[in-house]
């Protein structure tokens, strides 16, 4: 057969017609699985095999086009000698490999759209120059080994967290991602706003140590990186520095000459102690507002205690000993000189080793908050701080704190936006935004941001709670709060505090006198702390409270006098207290000692003015408003409610509307017009019913 034939053979066998659809429809079918198959993250093979069937089934079907004919009676053999019949439908395979066509041009399209917009949301804008360091897999089971692991994945991060050129997740949101099994490392980067992130395992042995490092593309989980160091044990830090440095080079950040130095720069000679103090910030991280704060954070001076009697010249343990006794100090734990003085030196002896360095102005920066309300001088030390640590979430949540206490709301925003960015899936940050902005009486906004939190601590109690205390004091929406009781979240052991007081509340707002001294018998002997001062107010102040008003006036007296000794006691040992001597002023009105409580109330607002703390200061403002409630000053206690209701952090719609405190003024015309100001858009006239 000669090449024409043969080409008119192919001709009338339809081999030609056969080879255009099957290459359209083929196409089609590596588009659309190039589109669908990432979406539900298919392993790269999967892909590769569509692609290989693909192609190696063209050559089948040209082989089934010569060797076969469609024809009316069905599927026939072809015969070489046997002319085959004219076909009708020939515009059907027309259609076909137009229809084929387009739809290739479409996803082709769409496909290059999508990867597009699914490489954007994956990183979500986030930089090539970023990474995430996570938790290195310890290859020794027992728990020493795990915190030598822990130590090595931290001084890798914080060499990295030095160099400004480079986007670093901080911390306590990659310690989420501990388990080396159930890792997607495209989803974290997602979550984490990287690109790369850095992978790794540590084995000791006997005085040696080995390390392997890897880093890898999470956009498309490409291996651009990877060494292995074993060396003597004594090199630990060193291999650390050498693997920040190698992915700084890697992904060509800039290295200055002072972050180099401060990246060489070990941060102790004496393993055992650096163990001591990664134990202690840890038992820092869980804030004041965990029931076991004050207990934690006491272990925690402990532990850096004994990490700095092995190791005097140990400054990192020197610069998280003061910041363990600002937050004793600033929690009300113990609330002391004393307590002060201790912070003091331990920043004291910081600055005689690394008098320039960026935690050192952490620590400084944070006691002139806590100690004396400095923000001017926090705000400079923070400020210094934020140039040598460029990725220190901390610099940035506490620049928020100040700016919430000097009412710069829309700063203090933006600064936990920043803070979230370096540190996304950090509780305690996403809690204060939900906070804040319930302090600001946006309350939709807060409760999205607690329940992000709850994403991350579902069992929390005191976020579920605080979700149930926001439909209270938007809309004098109690239910949540029975709800949260009648689920029986009082009776877990980590929340029985603040579920007591929940009770307590939801006791009061109900005049449900046998649940209030239910309430009052969960409540431990030393008190509870208020979120909204930090005071820790004894237990006979509750006693006295509920006393007054179900009208026990014997039981109200015996228990404020008990109070009072307490107070009495706080204020003549820390005369600037202001929240204490605002609790002073409440019992001694209760107890009927008028003068002696106006002067305590408004003492404790001249000592701590909205302008010098616009979350403490509205607390005081409504103390006093109560002061003159409990003691027939009507028209001062409406003039305090005025300013508290127009001032964020200040009285709300529900507390006013429903909390027995507030009784004797209801029908009053004054306190009504209040009442109505703050409530929801919609409910200003229920309001007056």
């Amino acid at each position: 057969m000669n090449l024409g034939n043969f080409l008119a053979e192919l001709r009338r066998r339809n081999v030609y017609k056969v080879a255009v659809a099957y290459a359209v429809v083929g196409w089609l079918v590596i588009q659309a699985a190039s589109i669908v198959l990432p979406t539900f993250h298919a392993p790269e093979w999967v892909l590769q095999t569509v692609l290989g069937l693909v192609v190696l089934g063209f050559p089948i079907a040209l082989i089934i086009a010569w060797a076969f004919e469609l024809t009316p009676e069905g599927v026939k053999r072809t015969e070489a000698d046997e002319p085959v019949p004219r076909r009708r439908g020939g515009g059907i395979w027309i259609a076909v490999v137009v229809i084929g066509a387009l739809l290739s041009i479409g996803l082709f399209f769409l496909g290059r759209y999508t990867a597009r917009h699914v490489a954007v949301t994956q990183t979500s804008g986030a930089s090539e120059k970023s990474i995430a360091v996570l938790p290195f897999n310890s290859l020794s089971k027992d728990e020493e080994n795990a915190f030598f692991a822990d130590g090595v994945q931290d001084q890798v991060l914080a060499n990295l967290a030095k160099i400004a050129g480079l986007k670093v997740i901080s911390r306590t949101s990659v310690m989420q991602y501990r388990n080396p099994a159930a890792r997607n490392l495209r989803e974290i980067a997602q979550q984490l706003g990287v690109v790369h992130v850095l992978e790794g395992s540590v084995q000791r042995v006997t005085g040696k140590v080995r390390v392997t490092a890897q880093l890898i593309d999470a956009r498309n989980d490409a291996h651009e990186w990877a060494e292995n160091y074993d060396r003597p044990l004594d090199d630990i830090f060193a291999i650390q520095s050498e693997i920040a440095k190698a992915i700084a080079d890697q992904l060509q950040v800039r290295i200055s000459p002072q972050e180099a130095a401060a990246m060489a720069q070990a941060p102790t000679t004496d393993l055992m102690a650096h163990n001591l103090y990664l134990k202690a910030r840890e038992l820092n991280e869980g804030g004041t507002n965990d029931p076991n704060g004050k207990r934690n954070l006491l272990e925690a001076v402990r532990l850096l205690s004994e990490a700095l009697e092995r190791d005097p010249r140990f400054f990192l343990a020197y610069c998280l000993l003061a910041l363990t006794h600002d937050n004793i100090y600033w929690a009300g734990f113990d609330h002391t000189a004393g307590r002060l003085r201790l912070s003091e030196q331990a920043i004291e002896n910081a600055a005689r080793l690394q008098p320039q360095a960026g935690e050192l102005h952490l620590a400084r920066a944070l006691y002139s908050y806590h100690a004396h309300r400095d923000y001017d001088r926090a705000r400079a030390e923070l400020e210094l701080a934020r140039q040598a640590l460029p990725n220190n979430s901390q610099v940035y949540y506490y620049f928020a704190l100040i700016d919430r206490r000097q009412a710069r709301w829309e700063e203090s925003l933006k600064n936990l936006d920043r803070t979230l960015d370096l540190d996304p899936r950090n509780f305690e940050p996403i809690d204060e935004a939900g906070l804040l902005y319930g302090g600001l009486r946006r309350f939709p906004e807060s409760n999205r941001y607690y329940e992000r939190a709850l994403e991350l601590r579902p069992d929390y109690y005191f976020v579920r709670s605080q979700l149930a205390l926001n439909a209270y004091l938007e809309r004098a929406d109690i239910q949540p709060i029975k709800e949260l009781i009648h689920r029986g979240m009082a009776e877990q052991s980590e929340s029985a505090e603040q579920s007591a007081a929940d009770l307590l509340l939801y006791a009061l707002l109900e005049r449900d006198q046998p649940a209030a001294m239910r309430a009052l018998a969960a409540i431990p002997t030393e008190g509870l702390q208020d979120p909204s001062s930090n005071l820790v107010n004894p237990r006979e102040f509750f006693e006295g409270l509920v006393a007054r008003l179900f009208g026990d006036t014997d039981g109200a007296l015996a228990a404020f006098t008990s109070a009072r000794g307490v107070f009495a006691r706080i204020v003549q040992e820390q005369p600037d207290y202001a929240e204490a001597w605002s609790q002073l002023g409440v019992v001694d009105a209760g107890l009927g000692r008028k003068e002696d409580a106006i002067l305590e109330g408004r003492h404790a607002c001249d000592l701590l003015p909205l302008e010098r703390d616009a979350i403490f200061g509205p607390y005081l403002v409504q103390n006093l408003a109560l002061i003159y409630t409990w003691t027939s000053e009507r028209d001062l206690a409406l003039e305090q409610l005025r300013i508290a209701a127009k001032v964020p952090y200040g009285v709300n719609y529900g507390e006013l509307k429903l909390h027995p405190q507030w009784d004797s003024l209801h029908g009053d015309p004054r306190f009504e017009q209040i009442v109505a100001s703050l409530a929801p858009k919609g409910n200003a006239e229920n309001s007056k019913k």
